[in-house]
């Protein structure tokens, strides 16, 4: 069985599993990411490809 990494929450710390609900990547190879427990929302994350 593959184990998805855990992602913390830079505001409330929350830890989860690294997956489509809280990861989201853009057609611009920018990255989303939504906390599941206090909603936080960061956008376009940058990667190594943008």
């Amino acid at each position: 069985m593959l184990e998805l990494p855990i992602v913390r929450c830079p505001s409330c710390k929350g830890e989860t599993e690294m997956d489509k609900r809280v990861i989201t990547a853009q057609s611009n190879q920018n990255i989303i990411f939504t906390c599941l427990f206090c909603g936080y929302i960061e956008r376009n994350i940058e990667t190594s490809k943008g």
